[in-house]
């Protein structure tokens, strides 16, 4: 585990987080004391966010709507 202080961790916040993904793990530090550890999330599965999945396909049995209203027309 390594260890940062907060105003190098504000610096760059991008690149830590970015090791974290890869796996490290972050202690902390501001004033001299451990405040916080930053690890990666263990055993959740990525999912996509619900606008970028496939949305619902809903099918009738027979004509389509289309041709109803075609045909009533």
């Amino acid at each position: 585990m390594r260890s940062i202080t907060f105003t190098e961790f504000r610096k760059n916040a991008s690149t830590i987080i970015s090791e974290v993904e890869n796996g490290e793990m972050i202690q902390l530090i501001r004033h001299g004391k451990p405040v916080a550890e930053i690890s990666p999330v263990q055993g959740e599965t990525i999912t996509l966010p619900s606008w970028k999945r496939p949305g619902l396909r809903l099918t009738t049995k027979g004509s389509g709507i289309s041709q109803a209203i075609l045909q009533e027309r």
